[in-house]
């Protein structure tokens, strides 16, 4: 399960079945983190305060593409962090929603998965806050793509 910084993201299925599989949370976490450290590198000038996800302790970026496809919005994430694990949730996030469809991406509960990993009960509130934070970005950004859409 060794990931580096060239590789192709870790595709969500791939993340939820390797959860099962490590049945420590010393291993969880740094799986986690390998997720984090997987992520393509977020460029610089992506750091503005337009791509920051307010109602994070840490730093956190998201970065949001949006392409048409017979009408219908598409949305593409990258994203940051500064801390290793929230950087390890933005990727867990990215592999679930990113590629989706706006309509999609309003349905799908990602806090349903973060509690089905088992992540709401071994981190710390501040980073659960945070990771609701990004989900609640995702999901204003598709709601604005759909109704820009119409």
């Amino acid at each position: 399960m060794q990931l580096g910084p060239s590789s192709q993201p870790t595709p969500i299925d791939d993340i939820i079945e390797n959860f099962s599989l490590l049945e420590e949370w010393d291993d969880r976490y740094r799986y986690v983190i390998e997720l984090g450290r997987k992520l393509p590198a977020f460029p610089e000038a992506q750091r503005t305060d337009a791509n920051k996800v307010q109602g994070c302790v840490s730093q956190v970026w998201l970065a949001t593409t949006i392409e048409y496809r017979n009408g219908r919005p598409l949305l593409t994430f990258a994203g940051d962090s500064d801390a290793h694990i929230v950087r390890g949730l933005v990727a867990i996030l990215i592999a679930l929603l990113s590629g989706r469809s706006a309509t999609e991406i309003t349905v799908e509960n990602p806090l349903a998965l973060f509690d089905r990993l088992g992540l709401g009960e071994h981190l710390t509130p501040q980073r659960s806050n945070g990771f609701r934070s990004m989900v609640a970005r995702v999901r204003a950004d598709a709601t604005a793509a759909l109704a820009e859409a119409v």
